[in-house]
């Protein structure tokens, strides 16, 4: 992360914190909650502390073509990202959950590669299929709790996160407001859950929890301010000064941070489960680190 500032390094840290510690507070939540339900509620809450903070600090939301477009990227992430993790975490543990997430600067790469022009080289291949390796020994340990729903969903939103990663630091750059611009995405993100949760119950899914006990409603309006309001702040913040691919170096971070909490409320990893997190976690910093130091990185080309 050479050519980032440490306040820059220390947003991104605490991005990843807040993201891990909101997969474990998430994942007790979603226990009582339906997802979907879950993630309005957690969005409202975001939506209501950015609101205040914007309007405290006086920033402006985002104008002209690009910022519009910036604003609706939150319709792909938290909205539809965060959806599909979710449901796929009614089906995996939030250890697993938060293993998975630690793929994401691999496709953040491959697409920074594709839509950036950054050349990726064998050097970065390798611990990428190291990473997958490590991947497989996490997912196939019959100890762990995960269904192939649960995963797939998963994977999917992580995909959804790298491709708004990608989009986002071409587009942020014309926007002066941070806390404008997570406002605007997040808006996007809540009006999505809200038209799916319609959607649902006009289906006959089921909405509203049966129950919901003091420590899951603290749990929904906690991971709502840990995972959206104060992740994205920090994240956006940092990108605006970062490359996508450095910026991606934080997210290494996520699995250390939700294990950590995620043993707090019981969970447990087998040795053979900590040792394919290792890996995973050091193939990820491995990639992370040589797209920082050797990659070519061209000048973002301008939006259609």
């Amino acid at each position: 992360m050479a050519d980032t500032r440490p306040r820059h390094v220390l947003f991104l840290i605490l991005a990843a914190a807040c993201w891990g510690a909101g997969t474990a507070v998430s994942k007790q939540a979603v226990a009582e909650i339906p997802p979907l339900t879950l993630l309005a509620a957690q969005l409202g809450t975001s939506v209501a502390v950015l609101l205040a903070v914007t309007r405290w600090r006086g920033e402006p939301l985002p104008g002209g073509r690009e910022g519009r477009l910036l604003g609706r990227l939150g319709l792909l992430n938290p909205g539809l990202a965060y959806g599909l993790s979710l449901i796929g975490l009614t089906g995996i543990t939030a250890s697993l959950s938060v293993l998975l997430w630690a793929t994401e600067p691999i496709f953040i790469l491959g697409l920074a590669a594709i839509v950036l022009g950054e050349r990726i080289g064998i050097g970065l291949v390798v611990p990428s299929i190291t990473a997958v390796v490590g991947l497989i020994v996490v997912l196939f340990d019959p100890s762990v709790g995960g269904s192939a729903a649960g995963i797939g969903l998963t994977i999917a939103g992580v995909v959804a996160c790298a491709v708004y990663t990608i989009a986002t630091r071409r587009w942020l750059l014309g926007s002066d407001s941070t806390f404008g611009v997570v406002l605007a995405q997040q808006v996007h993100a809540l009006a999505f859950a809200l038209a799916a949760l319609v959607v649902v119950a006009a289906v006959g899914g089921r909405v509203l929890p049966v129950t919901v006990s003091l420590a899951g409603l603290a749990g929904a309006l906690g991971s709502g301010l840990l995972y959206y309001a104060l992740a994205y702040s920090f994240y956006i913040s940092a990108l605006r000064a970062t490359r996508a691919s450095i910026a991606a170096a934080s997210f290494y971070l996520i699995p250390v941070f939700g294990i950590a909490v995620a043993a707090l409320f019981g969970e447990r990893l087998e040795p053979a489960q900590w040792a394919g997190a290792a890996v995973v976690v050091a193939s990820v910093a491995v990639i992370t680190v040589r797209a920082a130091r050797s990659s070519t990185t061209k000048p973002p080309r301008e939006a259609p």
